[in-house]
């Protein structure tokens, strides 16, 4: 399954600037998910971070990351059609490599651990197969 912009917007109540996922170019539910982030030397956080030499702020991969494990944990536990708040609880990072302007994110998404309305992830980033960052993300759902 894949999901465009306009679907994910469906899912996550994120919007510009800080809709940090274009599009899902795979999903298995309960298996794995695959987005994309295309990093645009136009970001915004590009202005302050930083004006001479760009990278990517750790904390908007992160992000990035849980968006992503949110559109999973959406379609693994079949919340379609829900209104959803997402709380992150707990996150364990690592940064190998830095995010430039014209990077493309690949961010894959896996199950560690799924409860009713809780969820454990992995999630890794790469950019051009290199593993950019990796994070085990801790969520919970609340619906409106």
């Amino acid at each position: 399954m894949q999901l465009d912009i306009q679907e994910i917007k469906k899912i996550i109540p994120h919007r510009f600037p800080f809709l940090l996922i274009d599009r899902v170019i795979e999903l298995i539910p309960n298996e794995k998910l695959v987005a994309i982030k295309n990093v645009s030397v136009n970001e915004e956080f590009f202005v302050g971070h930083f004006p001479e030499e760009k990278v990517m702020p750790g904390v908007l991969i992160i992000e990035a990351m849980a968006q992503a494990a949110c559109v999973y944990f959406y379609h693994s536990r079949n919340l379609i059609g829900k209104k959803l708040i997402y709380y992150l609880g707990k996150v364990t990072v690592r940064f190998f490599e830095p995010v430039v302007p014209g990077d493309q994110l690949k961010i894959e998404v896996t199950t560690v651990k799924f409860l009713a309305k809780t969820g454990i992830v992995k999630t890794q980033a790469f950019v051009k197969e290199k593993l950019v960052a990796e994070a085990e993300v801790v969520f919970s759902v609340k619906e409106v």
